[in-house]
């Protein structure tokens, strides 16, 4: 596998990550066990780069990841999130958000006994809190930082402004976003050009469109409740058929260069900037082997322009929430 540096921090990842989230929260359920030797599999694999969150579960998922990633503690990068208001089983995105400098505290050793480490990796915003200034939030990672508890901070689906203040007091060393060729808002709202400006890493999560980008999906397919993707706008069988015209171009673009769709959708992110670590969510080796596959696709600068003025003319059905 690839490697690749975050930005100017110097946080050295491999060159696709790998997203937790599903393999305990958000989709039907899947045996622990199997997950956590897929977790140690994907490490074999080559893959350094891992990301959880309390609020996936909450909290089962960090424990899945602190208990799979243990045997390789100090050779993985985890990355986890803090900031939503916890009820009585904990936090949820429904009960809004939560950045206060207390609160972060307790997250933060709370997540370092269920990660298992002595110190985050990287710690996310994972979401703004218009009650507390992003400057008393930078100051609390900061401090956390200070005590040895994290060593890296991160944002996640900031604006441009938010992360300059935030970086003006604690160096932003990741911002997380929604990124993919069918979702480019950061490209038109001075978000990816700021990162590139401060030496700030870009993280997409759902690079490939939350599996509609493999081009697997059909108007027959059918989720399972616990699925996201069963509330999904981009998952009626309405948006699935009238976006199959993306899926084409991948293919198109794919039998040019002996790849899958999926591959192509994450060699697009992987030639945008070198400092870019997509980290598409997997649960089954054969998918792992196949992303992982994307880091051999060279497109050229003539494949990328072709993408970019297809895409131009396609209008994506469906808003991603």
């Amino acid at each position: 596998m690839q490697k690749r540096k975050l930005g100017n921090s110097g946080l050295e990842v491999s060159a696709l990550g790998l997203g937790c989230m599903r393999m305990s929260f958000g989709d039907k359920p899947a045996d622990k066990q199997e997950m956590i030797d897929f977790l140690r599999e994907s490490v074999e694999r080559g893959v350094t780069f891992f990301d959880t969150a309390e609020v996936y579960g909450p909290f089962t998922n960090e424990e899945l990841v602190g208990e799979a990633l243990e045997p390789f503690k100090g050779q993985v990068v985890i990355a986890t999130k803090f900031g939503w208001k916890h009820g009585e089983k904990g936090p949820h995105p429904s009960i809004g958000p939560d950045s206060r400098p207390e609160q972060i505290k307790r997250v933060a050793d709370a997540s370092l006994k269920r990660l298992r480490v002595d110190v985050i990796d990287l710690f996310y915003q994972h979401r703004p809190d218009p009650n507390v200034p992003i400057e008393d939030v930078a100051g609390t990672v900061k401090d956390l930082i200070q005590a040895g508890k994290v060593k890296y901070f991160g944002l996640s689906e900031s604006d441009a402004d938010m992360i300059r203040r935030a970086h003006a007091v604690q160096p932003v060393t990741a911002l997380q976003s929604e990124y993919s060729i069918w979702w480019r808002a950061i490209e038109e709202n001075n978000v990816l050009s700021t990162c590139e400006e401060l030496g700030i890493g870009l993280v997409p999560y759902s690079p490939l469109g939350r599996g509609y980008l493999t081009g697997k999906v059909d108007e027959s397919t059918t989720y399972d409740s616990t699925d996201i993707r069963s509330r999904n706008p981009r998952f009626t069988a309405e948006a699935i058929k009238a976006n199959r015209v993306v899926i084409d171009l991948l293919e198109k673009i794919g039998t040019e260069k002996g790849a899958t769709p999926a591959q192509i959708a994450l060699a697009w992110l992987l030639a945008q900037k070198p400092w870019i670590v997509p980290i598409p969510g997997s649960r089954r080796l054969e998918r792992l082997d196949e992303n992982n596959g994307a880091v051999e696709v060279a497109l050229t600068p003539k494949d990328l322009n072709e993408i970019r003025e297809a895409m131009s003319q396609i209008t994506v059905v469906g808003d991603r929430y």
